[in-house]
């Protein structure tokens, strides 16, 4: 099944932007359903480019997307400069967030996860196509449920939820 939805990702390009590419070519592979519209096609930021102009392009690319994905990784709560600053945007936007745990966890990762997003309302989930593909249908949907209920914090789908895709 295809879902095809402006999707914006944030992750740690020096040390995460294999795992970026890896969703990529599962968008465009025949063997997978996954699905998104990459934001980061929205325009273009050169190497040379001010922090100023980074900033302002990506906040463009913020304001297209229906989802914010931060691939957590190792050194992920670690970074200010661009990745808390995009996780302030996405919140201050009321973008729903998905986390994505590259290590494997199925929830919240105390041990990596931006402090910025811990208690916020935000998904979080294992890095595999099946959940992801779950997680970009159905969040943003529970995203704004849960807010118009006054619920916030930390949410991941159950073992089941996973169990019942296979994995």
């Amino acid at each position: 099944m295809s879902f095809n939805l402006p999707v914006y990702v944030c992750f740690d390009a020096d040390s995460d932007i294999h795992y970026y590419r890896l969703m990529q070519a599962w968008k465009q592979s025949d063997n997978h359903s996954f699905d998104f519209r990459d934001s980061h096609d929205v325009n273009n930021i050169r190497s040379w480019s001010s922090e100023e102009t980074i900033k302002l392009r990506l906040r463009e690319r913020l304001k297209v997307s229906k989802v914010f994905l931060v691939l957590v990784g190792e050194k992920t709560k670690f970074l200010y400069k661009y990745v808390r600053w995009e996780i302030e945007q996405a919140v201050s936007l009321n973008v729903p967030i998905i986390c994505v745990n590259l290590n494997g966890r199925r929830g919240i990762d105390d041990d990596r996860c931006p402090p910025i997003l811990k208690g916020k309302l935000a998904l979080h989930i294992s890095f595999n196509t099946k959940i992801l593909q779950k997680a970009l249908q159905d969040w943003s949907i529970q995203h704004y449920t849960n807010q118009q209920n006054g619920k916030t914090g930390d949410f991941s789908y159950s073992d089941n939820v996973y169990t019942q895709l296979g994995l």
